[in-house]
């Protein structure tokens, strides 16, 4: 079952460190952008996946194009894409060996959530860290 009791978000959000944000944006009007601003502000490593701006910059960090090539070890896939498309990252989640995966507002897929739940990550559907994080309170991330 994707995780919805407050406590368990927090205890997500508050052991993550690196996360992949897949969707990201360049332009400053897409929410993306600002959920990426966001989560760096508060301290955690956002690596930002788009293969259509892949090598670009945004917010500081190189936008890769795939999960696959990012090549370090990744605490949650953010999604940022339609729930038809997430089934995808979801899967590359999996495959690269990510701990949890969390489907943005109004992003929801269960096949690929009981997908990633096997696999034995972590699920959150329908939830933005933006706004979470504030509402639970959650201390910003520091170096350990």
């Amino acid at each position: 079952m994707p995780l919805t009791a407050p406590q368990d978000i927090a205890a997500l959000l508050s052991r993550t460190r690196t996360i992949a944000l897949v969707g990201i944006s360049d332009r400053p009007d897409r929410p993306s952008y600002g959920v990426m601003k966001f989560l760096q502000d508060h301290g955690y490593r956002v690596l930002p996946v788009n293969p259509q701006i892949a090598g670009e910059h945004v917010h500081g960090e190189f936008v890769w194009g795939r999960l696959s090539d990012i090549g370090v070890p990744i605490d949650l896939v953010d999604i940022f894409r339609r729930s038809e498309a997430a089934g995808e990252a979801v899967d590359d989640a999996i495959a690269a060996g990510a701990k949890a995966v969390w489907m943005q507002l109004g992003v929801i897929n269960e096949a690929a959530a009981a997908r990633a739940e096997a696999a034995g990550l972590q699920v959150v559907m329908d939830r933005c860290p933006a706004i979470d994080i504030p509402r639970l309170g959650i201390a910003p991330i520091t170096a350990d």
